[in-house]
């Protein structure tokens, strides 16, 4: 007889954790998730890339006391090997580490610098239908006055990969306006198998690296080649804009706060307190002051100047006006 209530899917979540800044943002995200989720629907893997040829040094997390507490937060180290990106673009992490995850298991994706500020048990994802983050600028494509326009580029990347461009746009938005065009934020995305959506990305990503388009001649990769190959990897496997409600993941469940400071500027009071009671405790503490910004915001109060200089009922509509302002009065910290 079927049970009518089953239990939900277990979902694995992915981190990248490597040597320095995301090491310590690592242990946040845990420590946030520990705080906020509830039962042990969700397994969190930090992935950990290998040392070889696509790295200068060793990037494995090297603090002991930093590998326990994450193990003592039931994160799973998880190491995978870089065969294509490494050094010279360590945002591929994110696309070659999908390999090492449990094949056929649905995961999600999370940027490093991302809080857990909910349950993510709240959150109906649809693992047949991939979205990523809609928190976004207009950073790519950048046209030339006289070259290539929204259209030509993307379609041009639709083309390639054999996608129907028309389907992928918001006819609600005007014609040469970048919200037109299908793009994302690559902070989190998720599906029913990493292996599927792995392989798509690279596959997607090194055609695009190593085979440019023409109408992408004016245009820079780097960094943004993850975030020009995620909507063509999430439109090809059947996802789009709006396969999550509003106001989940980059709102009430979630926050991508990118740094440290711009989390004091921007982010909601909820946030900073759950930013400070989750590093408050003694043993956190004594690792994370290894860490400059996390020091000087957290416990030497840079945070509370920093969020002082800002009316978040009215921030500045784009980001780079913030981080301007932050460097100008001496406080900016990566």
């Amino acid at each position: 007889m079927a049970r009518d209530n089953p239990d939900p899917q277990t979902v694995n979540l992915m981190i990248v954790g490597q040597n320095g800044r995301l090491a310590y943002e690592a242990l946040l995200f845990a420590a946030s998730l520990r705080a906020r989720a509830t039962g042990p629907r969700f397994r969190l893997f930090v992935a950990e890339p290998q040392p070889g040829d696509r790295w200068d040094n060793d990037p494995r997390i090297r603090d002991a006391d930093l590998r326990a507490l994450l193990e003592e937060m039931d994160a799973t180290l998880l190491p995978f090997e870089s065969r294509h990106f490494g050094q010279s673009y360590p945002y591929g992490n994110k696309i070659e580490a999908l390999f090492a995850l449990p094949e056929g298991e649905p995961f999600v994706f999370f940027d490093t610098d991302t809080l857990v500020t909910g349950d993510l048990s709240d959150v109906p994802f649809d693992f047949d239908r991939p979205t990523a983050s809609l928190r976004r600028e207009g950073t790519w494509p950048q046209p030339e006055l006289y070259g290539p326009g929204y259209t030509e580029t993307w379609k041009a990347l639709y083309d390639r990969f054999g996608l129907d461009f028309d389907s992928s746009l918001d006819l609600t938005q005007p014609d040469e306006y970048w919200r037109r065009y299908l793009y994302f934020n690559a902070g989190f995305f998720f599906f029913r198998c990493p292996r599927a959506f792995g392989q798509r990305f690279l596959d997607y990503a090194l055609s695009i690296r190593d085979d440019t388009p023409e109408a992408l001649v004016c245009q820079s990769l780097d960094p943004w080649l993850d975030q020009v190959a995620l909507p063509l990897v999430i439109h090809g496997l059947g996802g789009g804009r709006d396969t999550l409600p509003k106001g989940l993941l980059d709102g009430r469940v979630t926050c991508h706060y990118r740094t440290l400071p711009l989390l004091y500027a921007r982010e909601a009071e909820t946030v900073v307190a759950l930013l400070e009671e989750i590093a408050a405790p003694n043993r956190l503490k004594k690792v994370l002051k290894q860490y400059e910004p996390a020091k000087r915001m957290i416990y030497q109060g840079r945070g509370a100047k920093v969020r002082a200089l800002f009316d978040r009922d009215d921030l500045p509509r784009r980001e780079q006006a913030i981080r301007n302002r932050i460097k100008r009065e001496g406080f900016w910290m990566r």
